[in-house]
């Protein structure tokens, strides 16, 4: 309570000092009522700031959360694309390997034949012809040479046939050994280009969706910027609602100190005025005895007149 000292104020300067300070405080309360309605503009904006911002928030959590799992699918694919590589070298490896063993025995094979220069069918007929014929035929000495000579050299030719049949043999074994081995390369190699477009399609996916979390991202720091600078804008409204709340109710306890002198002087004026008027009732009453209800109520009230 504000300590003021009416004792010597007069009743006029008192009625002034009231309406100044009534004007006061009506003054302050119209400014709080101007911040009020004006925080109150604000606030909503920021509500809806904030929603804005909040519903794009989530909006990013929600895609997030997809191009985690698309990133998850990507990198598993490319594991398992990692492991059929792998699979894949080892196959091509022993495909080289095929290969070159392969290529050895044709090598092989094929120059035994250009020393054969026949089948082991047709060398063993053409042999057996030539070895009746040296052992069993009259023929001349120098014809018999010639024989012998071309037993020799069908031996050696029916030889490299016979060692020609055996490496075509290990060809034919080695390329049915080989087929799986191949195969498994080919395989591997389809299924790597069918995973690779899978994980290029989860990659995609997830670029795609980290560039609109990105977007969203700005938006909402774009929002949240606009909230911060719409609490900058309002801090300092806020900041004078305490002070004028303090500011009135200091002017209000003030103004009741005035108001409660000049109802005491009222009151002093109506005693004095109550007093007034029961000298006037006690002489009408001693005098003529015709009395108004007010002179009535005066002389029951101060006990000067009973029934």
């Amino acid at each position: 309570m504000t300590d003021v000292d009416v004792s010597s104020i007069s009743e006029k300067d008192l009625k002034n000092k009231v309406n100044d300070l009534r004007t006061q405080i009506s003054h302050n309360e119209r400014e709080l009522k101007a911040i009020y309605r004006e925080l109150k503009l604000h606030r909503t904006n920021t509500d809806d700031l904030k929603e804005k911002r909040d519903n794009l928030n989530s909006q990013v959590k929600s895609l997030m959360s997809k191009a985690r799992d698309a990133k998850s699918k990507r990198d598993s694919i490319n594991a398992r694309i990692a492991a059929l590589k792998s699979s894949r070298n080892e196959a091509n490896e022993k495909t080289r390997m095929f290969s070159d063993n392969i290529n050895e025995l044709k090598t092989k094979r094929d120059d035994l034949n250009k020393l054969s220069k026949g089948s082991v069918e047709t060398l063993s007929k053409a042999y057996a012809a030539d070895l009746d014929l040296f052992l069993n035929a009259d023929i001349p000495l120098k014809h018999e040479i010639d024989v012998f000579s071309r037993l020799l050299d069908l031996k050696e030719r029916l030889g490299a046939a016979f060692d020609a049949n055996d490496i075509h043999q290990k060809l034919m074994k080695t390329y049915d050994a080989s087929k799986d081995v191949f195969e498994s390369r080919d395989d591997f190699g389809n299924e790597i280009g069918k995973l690779a477009e899978e994980s290029q399609k989860h990659h995609l996916e997830m670029i795609g969706l980290y560039n609109q979390v990105d977007e969203l991202r700005k938006a909402a720091d774009t929002a949240h910027l606009q909230i911060s600078e719409k609490y900058s804008v309002t801090a300092p409204l806020r900041e004078k609602i305490d002070p004028l709340k303090s500011k009135i109710a200091l002017l209000r306890d003030e103004l009741g100190i005035y108001l409660e002198k000049l109802n005491d002087i009222q009151v002093e004026k109506d005693d004095r005025k109550q007093e007034e008027h029961l000298v006037v009732a006690k002489e009408k009453l001693e005098k003529s005895g015709r009395l108004s209800l007010e002179d009535l109520k005066v002389l029951m009230e101060k006990g000067d007149l009973k029934f």
